[in-house]
Formats: C-alpha cells, structure tokens, sequence
C-alpha cells in the first residue's frame, strides 16, 4: 500500500465557532493561498462555505473549529489542495440535499463546494 504524498505546505488556524470566525478563516486562508503564489478564488468560496457550516452546525458553546490547508505534490505533476474543516459536532453529519427549492434559504453550500471542489466528502473523527 502507498504511502499518502507528504505534504509540502500546510496552514492551520483555530477559530471561534462565530460568524466571525467563520469570516476571519476565510480571509487567513486567501491570504495564505495568495502568499503561496496559489489561486485563492474557488478554494475561498470552499473555505467560507466549510467555514461557515463549521460556524453554524457544528458549533458546541464554548469549542472551536479548525481549517487546515495542505498542499502535496501530485503524481501528475501539479499541486493538490486539501481544506478541512473540523467542527465538534461528530454525531453530525452534513445533510447534502440535491435540490432544494427556490424558497429554501439554505441548503446549497455543499452543492458550491461540490461545484468547486475536484473532490469532497467527510470524515469522523474521535
């Protein structure tokens, strides 16, 4: 079995469960994207959907949430880019509705993330 590539550049934060938060992560993240010579656009509508769910579903008083960013060389030559967002809430997991309706007024931020994202999905943890 392959050893997962080791990751060339990694930023973490941890960031208060709040709106706030969930803004502040967004912008640490652009701003280190964009220090790394990266596009920064797709993956900061990615980090403020993750972000903002994280904020806003995953929230448990008192505990924060955590973006990572990394980046690894892939076989292929380029870059890939993982963002993680990691919430509190494991017993949680994202409803990933396929279509809700014009009137609904949430519901569509993974169906972004899906749109922007080459890959996602979710994984528990302790």
């Amino acid at each position: 079995m392959a050893e997962p590539p080791a990751p060339v550049r990694q930023f973490s934060v941890q960031l208060s469960a709040t709106r706030r938060g969930a803004r502040l992560g967004r912008l640490l993240v652009t701003e280190q994207l964009r220090s790394w010579g990266l596009p920064f656009e797709a993956a900061a509508q990615i980090v403020a959907e993750l972000a903002a769910n994280a904020a806003l579903h995953g929230r448990v008083p008192g505990r924060d949430f955590r973006i990572v960013v990394t980046v690894t060389a892939a076989d292929t030559g380029g870059d890939t880019l993982r963002i993680e967002a990691i919430d509190t809430r494991g017993e949680r997991l994202p409803d990933v509705r396929r279509s809700p309706s014009p009137d609904d007024e949430s519901g569509r931020g993974l169906l972004m993330v899906a749109a922007l994202a080459d890959r996602w999905g979710v994984t528990t943890g302790p």
